[in-house]
Protein backbone atom coordinates (compact mmCIF):
# COMPACT_ATOMS: atom_id res chain seq x y z
CA UNK A 1 0.00 0.00 0.00
CA UNK A 2 1.31 3.43 -1.16
CA UNK A 3 2.66 5.47 2.09
CA UNK A 4 -0.36 8.06 2.97
CA UNK A 5 1.32 9.26 6.03
CA UNK A 6 1.30 13.08 4.57
CA UNK A 7 -2.31 13.18 4.56
CA UNK A 8 -1.90 14.34 8.53
CA UNK A 9 0.52 16.90 10.25
CA UNK A 10 2.91 15.63 13.19
CA UNK A 11 1.30 16.63 16.11
CA UNK A 12 3.64 17.63 19.10
CA UNK A 13 2.39 16.60 22.32
CA UNK A 14 1.22 20.21 23.64
CA UNK A 15 -1.41 20.37 20.26
CA UNK A 16 -3.02 16.71 20.97
CA UNK A 17 -6.06 15.80 22.46
CA UNK A 18 -5.56 13.38 25.13
CA UNK A 19 -8.16 10.88 25.76
CA UNK A 20 -9.15 9.90 29.78
CA UNK A 21 -12.15 7.64 28.55
CA UNK A 22 -12.22 6.57 24.53
CA UNK A 23 -14.53 9.22 22.82
CA UNK A 24 -15.37 8.42 18.78
CA UNK A 25 -15.58 11.94 17.85
CA UNK A 26 -17.87 10.06 14.75
CA UNK A 27 -20.51 9.02 17.14
CA UNK A 28 -21.19 12.72 18.59
CA UNK A 29 -23.92 15.15 16.90
CA UNK A 30 -23.81 18.17 18.80
CA UNK A 31 -20.73 20.16 20.10
CA UNK A 32 -21.27 23.05 23.05
CA UNK A 33 -18.63 25.24 23.71
CA UNK A 34 -18.15 27.64 26.70
CA UNK A 35 -16.15 31.09 25.69
CA UNK A 36 -14.53 32.66 28.21
CA UNK A 37 -10.81 30.68 28.21
CA UNK A 38 -12.31 28.36 26.18
CA UNK A 39 -13.32 29.67 22.46
CA UNK A 40 -11.59 32.86 23.69
CA UNK A 41 -8.42 32.61 25.07
CA UNK A 42 -7.12 35.75 27.49
CA UNK A 43 -3.79 37.05 28.20
CA UNK A 44 -3.92 35.31 31.41
CA UNK A 45 -1.35 38.00 33.72
CA UNK A 46 -3.36 41.02 31.95
CA UNK A 47 -6.80 39.65 32.52
CA UNK A 48 -6.23 38.81 36.01
CA UNK A 49 -4.24 42.18 37.04
CA UNK A 50 -6.65 44.29 36.34
CA UNK A 51 -9.28 42.38 38.09
CA UNK A 52 -7.08 41.97 40.90
CA UNK A 53 -6.70 46.45 40.29
CA UNK A 54 -10.49 46.46 40.09
CA UNK A 55 -10.64 44.02 43.54
CA UNK A 56 -8.11 46.55 45.09
CA UNK A 57 -10.21 49.54 44.34
CA UNK A 58 -13.54 48.09 45.78
CA UNK A 59 -11.92 46.92 49.31
CA UNK A 60 -9.94 50.18 49.70
CA UNK A 61 -13.83 52.07 49.15
CA UNK A 62 -14.75 49.85 51.91
CA UNK A 63 -11.93 51.02 54.16
CA UNK A 64 -9.61 47.90 54.05
CA UNK A 65 -5.82 48.68 54.16
CA UNK A 66 -5.07 47.28 50.63
CA UNK A 67 -2.38 50.22 49.66
CA UNK A 68 0.59 49.01 48.24
CA UNK A 69 -0.53 45.56 47.38
CA UNK A 70 0.26 44.66 44.16
CA UNK A 71 -0.92 41.84 41.91
CA UNK A 72 1.77 38.69 42.22
CA UNK A 73 0.90 36.10 39.19
CA UNK A 74 3.20 33.52 40.43
CA UNK A 75 1.32 33.42 44.09
CA UNK A 76 -1.53 31.29 42.80
CA UNK A 77 -2.56 28.58 40.02
CA UNK A 78 -4.86 26.62 39.11
CA UNK A 79 -5.30 23.53 41.18
CA UNK A 80 -4.42 24.75 44.63
CA UNK A 81 -7.05 24.47 47.74
CA UNK A 82 -8.06 27.64 50.08
CA UNK A 83 -7.89 26.38 53.46
CA UNK A 84 -10.94 28.82 55.06
CA UNK A 85 -9.73 27.32 58.66
CA UNK A 86 -5.69 27.79 58.44
CA UNK A 87 -5.69 31.28 55.72
CA UNK A 88 -3.55 28.65 53.75
CA UNK A 89 -2.94 27.88 49.98
CA UNK A 90 -2.25 24.07 49.79
CA UNK A 91 -1.80 21.66 46.91
CA UNK A 92 -2.04 18.24 47.27
CA UNK A 93 -1.94 15.17 45.35
CA UNK A 94 -4.83 13.02 44.35
CA UNK A 95 -5.11 11.38 47.45
CA UNK A 96 -5.61 14.57 49.40
CA UNK A 97 -2.24 15.04 51.14
CA UNK A 98 -0.65 18.01 50.99
CA UNK A 99 2.48 18.16 49.33
CA UNK A 100 2.94 22.22 49.62
CA UNK A 101 1.81 24.96 50.78
CA UNK A 102 1.73 28.87 52.07
CA UNK A 103 0.63 30.57 54.94
CA UNK A 104 -0.33 33.92 53.23
CA UNK A 105 2.73 34.75 50.81
CA UNK A 106 4.60 32.75 52.54
CA UNK A 107 5.75 29.28 51.61
CA UNK A 108 5.39 26.44 54.69
CA UNK A 109 8.65 24.65 55.47
CA UNK A 110 8.38 20.47 55.90
CA UNK A 111 8.29 20.62 59.38
CA UNK A 112 5.40 23.23 59.98
CA UNK A 113 3.55 21.15 56.63
CA UNK A 114 3.75 17.92 58.90
CA UNK A 115 2.40 19.66 61.61
CA UNK A 116 -0.34 21.43 60.12
CA UNK A 117 -1.21 18.59 57.57
CA UNK A 118 -0.01 15.16 58.96
CA UNK A 119 -3.48 14.02 59.81
CA UNK A 120 -5.51 16.26 57.17
CA UNK A 121 -6.89 15.12 53.73
CA UNK A 122 -7.85 17.58 51.50
CA UNK A 123 -11.50 16.70 50.61
CA UNK A 124 -13.34 19.38 48.42
CA UNK A 125 -16.75 18.15 49.38
CA UNK A 126 -16.28 20.14 53.21
CA UNK A 127 -16.84 23.80 53.01
CA UNK A 128 -13.62 24.22 54.51
CA UNK A 129 -11.90 24.06 51.18
CA UNK A 130 -12.35 25.82 48.27
CA UNK A 131 -10.82 24.34 44.82
CA UNK A 132 -9.27 27.12 42.63
CA UNK A 133 -10.18 25.42 39.37
CA UNK A 134 -9.93 27.95 36.48
CA UNK A 135 -7.76 31.21 35.38
CA UNK A 136 -10.26 33.60 37.29
CA UNK A 137 -8.98 32.71 40.38
CA UNK A 138 -5.30 33.97 40.33
CA UNK A 139 -6.59 37.30 41.01
CA UNK A 140 -8.29 35.62 44.32
CA UNK A 141 -6.07 33.27 45.46
CA UNK A 142 -3.42 36.58 45.47
CA UNK A 143 -5.54 39.01 47.27
CA UNK A 144 -6.47 35.99 49.78
CA UNK A 145 -2.96 36.08 50.50
CA UNK A 146 -1.77 39.04 50.90
CA UNK A 147 -4.51 39.84 53.15
CA UNK A 148 -4.03 36.39 55.14
CA UNK A 149 -0.54 38.15 56.16
CA UNK A 150 -2.24 41.83 56.79
CA UNK A 151 -5.15 40.00 59.28
CA UNK A 152 -2.50 38.47 61.29
CA UNK A 153 -0.44 41.54 61.81
CA UNK A 154 -3.84 43.12 63.16
CA UNK A 155 -4.14 45.63 60.30
CA UNK A 156 -7.86 44.41 58.99
CA UNK A 157 -10.62 45.89 61.15
CA UNK A 158 -13.57 44.28 63.10
CA UNK A 159 -13.36 40.63 64.36
CA UNK A 160 -12.78 38.34 61.65
CA UNK A 161 -11.64 34.87 61.00
CA UNK A 162 -9.87 32.94 57.85
CA UNK A 163 -13.06 32.41 56.36
CA UNK A 164 -14.33 35.42 56.96
CA UNK A 165 -11.75 36.89 55.18
CA UNK A 166 -12.09 34.17 51.77
CA UNK A 167 -15.71 35.22 51.64
CA UNK A 168 -15.12 39.67 51.74
CA UNK A 169 -12.78 38.44 48.70
CA UNK A 170 -14.95 36.22 46.94
CA UNK A 171 -17.97 37.86 47.16
CA UNK A 172 -16.32 41.58 46.39
CA UNK A 173 -14.15 39.96 43.32
CA UNK A 174 -17.73 38.66 42.31
CA UNK A 175 -19.11 42.12 42.42
CA UNK A 176 -16.32 43.85 40.53
CA UNK A 177 -16.84 40.78 37.86
CA UNK A 178 -20.76 41.65 37.74
CA UNK A 179 -20.23 45.72 37.96
CA UNK A 180 -18.87 45.47 33.70
CA UNK A 181 -16.16 48.12 34.44
CA UNK A 182 -13.75 45.16 33.62
CA UNK A 183 -15.20 43.41 30.69
CA UNK A 184 -15.68 47.05 29.16
CA UNK A 185 -12.51 47.79 29.29
CA UNK A 186 -11.28 44.36 27.65
CA UNK A 187 -14.03 45.45 24.73
CA UNK A 188 -12.19 48.88 24.49
CA UNK A 189 -8.81 47.28 23.85
CA UNK A 190 -9.17 43.63 23.26
CA UNK A 191 -5.87 43.80 21.50
CA UNK A 192 -4.28 44.07 25.30
CA UNK A 193 -5.98 40.95 26.24
CA UNK A 194 -6.98 38.21 23.94
CA UNK A 195 -5.14 35.85 22.79
CA UNK A 196 -6.00 34.92 18.73
CA UNK A 197 -6.13 31.60 17.12
CA UNK A 198 -6.44 31.74 13.32
CA UNK A 199 -7.14 27.78 13.54
CA UNK A 200 -10.08 28.00 15.66
CA UNK A 201 -12.72 28.67 13.47
CA UNK A 202 -11.84 26.31 10.59
CA UNK A 203 -11.93 23.61 13.28
CA UNK A 204 -15.47 24.77 14.24
CA UNK A 205 -16.45 25.32 10.51
CA UNK A 206 -15.15 21.42 10.07
CA UNK A 207 -17.62 19.85 12.76
CA UNK A 208 -20.41 21.95 11.73
CA UNK A 209 -19.93 20.96 8.14
CA UNK A 210 -19.65 17.21 9.08
CA UNK A 211 -23.09 17.29 10.54
CA UNK A 212 -22.94 18.07 14.12
CA UNK A 213 -24.77 20.52 15.76
CA UNK A 214 -22.46 23.05 16.89
CA UNK A 215 -23.45 25.26 20.13
CA UNK A 216 -22.37 28.03 22.39
CA UNK A 217 -23.10 27.98 26.17
CA UNK A 218 -21.49 31.16 27.96
CA UNK A 219 -22.44 33.00 31.00
CA UNK A 220 -21.30 36.07 30.10
CA UNK A 221 -24.24 38.56 28.40
CA UNK A 222 -25.10 39.37 25.16
CA UNK A 223 -22.96 42.54 24.54
CA UNK A 224 -19.93 41.18 25.98
CA UNK A 225 -20.37 38.05 23.97
CA UNK A 226 -21.01 39.55 20.57
CA UNK A 227 -17.79 41.49 20.95
CA UNK A 228 -15.52 39.31 21.48
CA UNK A 229 -16.43 36.83 19.11
CA UNK A 230 -16.56 39.34 16.68
CA UNK A 231 -13.16 40.63 17.24
CA UNK A 232 -12.02 36.77 17.79
CA UNK A 233 -13.83 34.85 14.80
CA UNK A 234 -14.66 37.19 11.85
CA UNK A 235 -11.50 38.67 10.72
CA UNK A 236 -10.18 34.13 10.13
CA UNK A 237 -13.74 33.88 8.10
CA UNK A 238 -14.11 33.96 4.63
CA UNK A 239 -16.83 35.87 2.36
CA UNK A 240 -18.22 37.91 4.51
CA UNK A 241 -19.22 35.37 7.11
CA UNK A 242 -19.08 35.98 10.72
CA UNK A 243 -19.04 33.72 13.83
CA UNK A 244 -22.68 33.66 14.01
CA UNK A 245 -22.33 31.01 11.08
CA UNK A 246 -20.37 29.01 12.87
CA UNK A 247 -23.09 27.89 15.39
CA UNK A 248 -26.54 26.54 15.30
CA UNK A 249 -27.33 28.19 18.66
CA UNK A 250 -26.40 30.39 20.92
CA UNK A 251 -26.77 31.07 24.63
CA UNK A 252 -25.54 33.86 26.76
CA UNK A 253 -26.14 34.46 30.62
CA UNK A 254 -26.91 30.71 30.81
CA UNK A 255 -26.23 30.61 34.24
CA UNK A 256 -24.32 27.63 34.49
CA UNK A 257 -23.77 25.45 36.87
CA UNK A 258 -28.21 25.82 37.05
CA UNK A 259 -28.11 25.88 33.25
CA UNK A 260 -27.26 22.12 33.73
CA UNK A 261 -29.35 21.58 36.81
CA UNK A 262 -32.43 23.11 36.39
CA UNK A 263 -35.84 24.58 34.54
CA UNK A 264 -35.33 28.28 33.35
CA UNK A 265 -37.10 30.12 31.28
CA UNK A 266 -35.33 31.59 28.07
CA UNK A 267 -35.95 34.55 26.31
CA UNK A 268 -34.89 35.28 22.41
CA UNK A 269 -32.51 38.01 21.39
CA UNK A 270 -34.60 39.69 18.82
CA UNK A 271 -31.76 42.69 18.19
CA UNK A 272 -28.07 43.35 18.00
CA UNK A 273 -28.97 45.61 21.17
CA UNK A 274 -29.83 42.53 23.06
CA UNK A 275 -33.79 43.31 22.66
CA UNK A 276 -35.40 40.35 24.28
CA UNK A 277 -38.99 38.59 23.82
CA UNK A 278 -40.09 35.53 25.18
CA UNK A 279 -39.30 32.15 23.75
CA UNK A 280 -41.85 29.65 22.81
CA UNK A 281 -38.95 27.37 21.12
CA UNK A 282 -35.35 27.12 20.54
CA UNK A 283 -34.78 27.14 16.99
CA UNK A 284 -31.53 26.45 14.67
CA UNK A 285 -29.88 29.93 14.01
CA UNK A 286 -31.45 31.05 16.80
CA UNK A 287 -29.67 33.52 20.11
CA UNK A 288 -30.96 32.79 23.40
CA UNK A 289 -30.90 34.32 27.08
CA UNK A 290 -30.97 31.65 29.54
CA UNK A 291 -32.47 28.43 28.70
CA UNK A 292 -31.31 25.08 30.22
CA UNK A 293 -29.38 21.66 28.78
CA UNK A 294 -32.82 19.77 29.05
CA UNK A 295 -34.45 22.43 26.48
CA UNK A 296 -31.57 22.07 24.53
CA UNK A 297 -31.84 17.73 24.21
CA UNK A 298 -35.34 17.97 23.91
CA UNK A 299 -35.01 20.28 20.60
CA UNK A 300 -32.05 18.39 19.22
CA UNK A 301 -33.85 15.29 20.28
CA UNK A 302 -30.29 14.14 21.72
CA UNK A 303 -29.01 13.29 25.03
CA UNK A 304 -25.96 11.59 26.99
CA UNK A 305 -23.12 10.28 24.92
CA UNK A 306 -24.31 11.91 21.72
CA UNK A 307 -23.44 15.23 22.93
CA UNK A 308 -19.69 16.80 23.92
CA UNK A 309 -19.40 20.04 25.93
CA UNK A 310 -16.67 21.56 25.74
CA UNK A 311 -14.85 24.42 28.60
CA UNK A 312 -12.15 25.42 30.86
CA UNK A 313 -14.26 25.18 34.44
CA UNK A 314 -13.83 21.66 36.19
CA UNK A 315 -17.19 22.46 38.17
CA UNK A 316 -19.39 24.30 36.41
CA UNK A 317 -18.88 22.76 32.59
CA UNK A 318 -17.30 19.37 32.90
CA UNK A 319 -18.38 18.05 36.23
CA UNK A 320 -21.90 19.32 35.96
CA UNK A 321 -22.32 17.96 32.58
CA UNK A 322 -20.83 14.64 33.25
CA UNK A 323 -22.81 14.21 36.27
CA UNK A 324 -25.96 15.16 35.79
CA UNK A 325 -26.44 14.83 31.86
CA UNK A 326 -24.05 12.22 31.03
CA UNK A 327 -22.98 14.25 28.17
CA UNK A 328 -19.34 13.73 27.28
CA UNK A 329 -16.63 16.34 28.29
CA UNK A 330 -13.68 18.30 27.21
CA UNK A 331 -11.67 20.26 29.30
CA UNK A 332 -9.21 23.41 27.88
CA UNK A 333 -6.23 23.22 30.04
CA UNK A 334 -4.14 26.01 28.74
CA UNK A 335 -1.18 25.19 30.83
CA UNK A 336 -0.32 21.79 28.86
CA UNK A 337 1.65 23.64 26.59
CA UNK A 338 3.97 25.31 28.79
CA UNK A 339 4.07 22.22 30.95
CA UNK A 340 4.60 19.65 27.94
CA UNK A 341 7.69 22.33 26.29
CA UNK A 342 8.98 22.72 29.74
CA UNK A 343 9.31 18.41 30.41
CA UNK A 344 10.45 18.26 26.45
CA UNK A 345 13.92 20.40 27.71
CA UNK A 346 13.66 18.55 31.21
CA UNK A 347 13.60 15.13 29.47
CA UNK A 348 17.56 14.26 29.60
CA UNK A 349 17.32 15.40 33.10
CA UNK A 350 14.39 12.88 33.53
CA UNK A 351 16.33 10.12 32.60
CA UNK A 352 19.06 10.81 34.97
CA UNK A 353 16.79 11.43 37.98
CA UNK A 354 15.08 8.07 37.12
CA UNK A 355 18.43 6.16 37.00
CA UNK A 356 19.95 8.01 39.82
CA UNK A 357 16.67 7.53 42.32
CA UNK A 358 17.20 3.41 41.04
CA UNK A 359 20.46 3.13 42.31
CA UNK A 360 19.47 5.10 45.54
CA UNK A 361 16.41 2.32 45.98
CA UNK A 362 18.57 -0.50 45.23
CA UNK A 363 21.41 0.68 48.15
CA UNK A 364 18.77 1.29 50.48
CA UNK A 365 17.50 -1.98 49.94
CA UNK A 366 21.42 -3.22 51.01
CA UNK A 367 21.42 -1.37 53.69
CA UNK A 368 18.29 -2.19 55.35
CA UNK A 369 19.51 -6.15 54.74
CA UNK A 370 22.93 -5.23 56.22
CA UNK A 371 20.81 -3.48 59.77
CA UNK A 372 18.48 -6.70 59.51
CA UNK A 373 21.42 -8.72 59.64
CA UNK A 374 22.89 -6.91 62.63
CA UNK A 375 19.55 -7.37 64.34
CA UNK A 376 19.33 -10.85 63.86
CA UNK A 377 23.29 -11.59 65.29
CA UNK A 378 22.07 -10.08 68.44
CA UNK A 379 18.69 -11.85 68.62
CA UNK A 380 16.34 -14.82 66.76
CA UNK A 381 16.21 -15.44 63.08
CA UNK A 382 18.30 -16.98 60.54
CA UNK A 383 21.82 -15.59 60.66
CA UNK A 384 23.92 -13.83 58.01
CA UNK A 385 27.05 -15.03 56.74
CA UNK A 386 28.77 -11.58 58.25
CA UNK A 387 30.58 -10.72 61.13
CA UNK A 388 29.40 -7.81 62.90
CA UNK A 389 32.49 -5.69 61.62
CA UNK A 390 31.39 -6.45 58.02
CA UNK A 391 28.05 -5.82 58.50
CA UNK A 392 29.13 -2.15 59.74
CA UNK A 393 31.42 -1.99 57.11
CA UNK A 394 28.78 -2.50 54.39
CA UNK A 395 26.32 -0.26 56.25
CA UNK A 396 28.64 2.76 56.56
CA UNK A 397 30.45 2.31 52.37
CA UNK A 398 26.60 2.09 51.36
CA UNK A 399 25.36 5.12 53.36
CA UNK A 400 27.78 7.28 51.80
CA UNK A 401 27.16 6.17 48.64
CA UNK A 402 23.60 6.73 49.33
CA UNK A 403 24.81 10.08 50.29
CA UNK A 404 26.74 10.93 47.25
CA UNK A 405 23.55 9.69 45.07
CA UNK A 406 21.62 12.50 47.15
CA UNK A 407 24.20 15.29 46.00
CA UNK A 408 23.05 14.41 42.69
CA UNK A 409 19.38 13.72 43.12
CA UNK A 410 18.53 16.95 45.16
CA UNK A 411 19.05 19.53 42.44
CA UNK A 412 17.43 17.34 39.65
CA UNK A 413 14.56 17.08 42.04
CA UNK A 414 14.43 20.62 42.50
CA UNK A 415 14.18 21.12 38.87
CA UNK A 416 11.41 18.42 38.41
CA UNK A 417 9.55 20.49 41.25
CA UNK A 418 9.69 23.93 39.18
CA UNK A 419 8.50 22.95 35.93
CA UNK A 420 5.78 24.82 34.85
CA UNK A 421 6.07 27.34 38.02
CA UNK A 422 8.76 28.14 40.08
CA UNK A 423 6.98 28.18 43.11
CA UNK A 424 4.31 25.50 43.06
CA UNK A 425 5.41 23.11 40.50
CA UNK A 426 3.99 21.18 37.50
CA UNK A 427 0.20 21.77 37.18
CA UNK A 428 -0.47 18.07 36.79
CA UNK A 429 1.84 16.42 39.83
CA UNK A 430 2.27 17.33 43.44
CA UNK A 431 5.20 15.61 44.31
CA UNK A 432 6.24 12.15 42.54
CA UNK A 433 2.38 11.97 42.47
CA UNK A 434 -0.79 12.74 40.54
CA UNK A 435 -1.71 16.64 41.59
CA UNK A 436 -5.65 17.01 43.17
CA UNK A 437 -5.97 18.78 39.85
CA UNK A 438 -5.12 16.04 37.93
CA UNK A 439 -6.99 13.57 39.49
CA UNK A 440 -10.83 15.75 39.75
CA UNK A 441 -9.83 15.97 35.38
CA UNK A 442 -9.81 12.09 35.63
CA UNK A 443 -12.93 11.89 36.94
CA UNK A 444 -15.09 14.26 34.78
CA UNK A 445 -13.17 15.16 31.53
CA UNK A 446 -13.05 12.55 28.90
CA UNK A 447 -11.28 14.22 27.09
CA UNK A 448 -8.68 17.17 27.73
CA UNK A 449 -6.68 19.37 25.91
CA UNK A 450 -4.42 23.05 25.04
CA UNK A 451 -6.94 24.82 23.00
CA UNK A 452 -10.06 23.80 21.24
CA UNK A 453 -8.08 24.37 17.64
CA UNK A 454 -6.48 20.92 18.28
CA UNK A 455 -10.09 19.71 16.96
CA UNK A 456 -9.11 20.49 13.73
CA UNK A 457 -5.99 18.06 13.45
CA UNK A 458 -8.52 15.15 14.64
CA UNK A 459 -10.82 15.81 12.57
CA UNK A 460 -14.47 15.56 13.79
CA UNK A 461 -14.38 11.60 12.51
CA UNK A 462 -11.15 10.38 14.67
CA UNK A 463 -11.66 7.93 17.00
CA UNK A 464 -9.98 8.76 20.77
CA UNK A 465 -8.47 5.68 22.99
CA UNK A 466 -7.61 6.08 26.32
CA UNK A 467 -4.29 4.73 27.46
CA UNK A 468 -3.93 1.41 29.37
CA UNK A 469 -4.98 2.09 32.88
CA UNK A 470 -1.70 0.94 34.76
CA UNK A 471 -0.72 0.06 38.35
CA UNK A 472 2.49 0.18 40.22
CA UNK A 473 2.95 -3.43 39.98
CA UNK A 474 1.90 -3.04 35.54
CA UNK A 475 5.93 -2.07 35.40
CA UNK A 476 7.04 -5.35 35.26
CA UNK A 477 10.82 -7.30 36.16
CA UNK A 478 12.20 -4.60 34.19
CA UNK A 479 11.05 -2.18 36.88
CA UNK A 480 13.37 -3.63 39.77
CA UNK A 481 16.44 -1.37 40.12
CA UNK A 482 19.76 -1.66 38.49
CA UNK A 483 22.82 -2.70 40.83
CA UNK A 484 24.55 0.79 41.93
CA UNK A 485 27.38 0.87 39.82
CA UNK A 486 30.94 0.55 41.41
Amino acid sequence: MKDWSDLAPILPPERRLWCNRTLNLRSLRAIGYDMDYTLIHYRVDEWERRAYEHLRQRLGEMGYPVAGLEFDPDAAIRGLAIDREKGNLVKANRFGYVKQASHGMSPMGFDDLRKEYGRVFVDLAEPRWEFLNTFFSRSEGCMFAQLVDRLDEGRLPGVMGYSDLYALVKRTLDFAHMEGHLKAEIIADPDRFVDLDPDLPQALADQRAAGKKVLLITNSEWSYTSSMMTYSFDRFLPGGKTWRDLFDMVFVSARKPAFFTLRMPVFEIASEEGLLRPALRLHDGGLFLGGDARLVEEHLGLSGEEILYVGDHLSTDVHVSKAVLRWRTALVVRELEDELAALSGFRDSEVRLESLMAQKEHLEHLHSHARLGLQRLKGDGPKVALSPSRLHQAMTELRAAIDSLDQQITPLAVGAGEMGHSRWGPLMRAGNDKSLMARQLERYADVYTSRVSNFLHHTPYGYLRSFRGTMPHDAGPESVPDKAQP
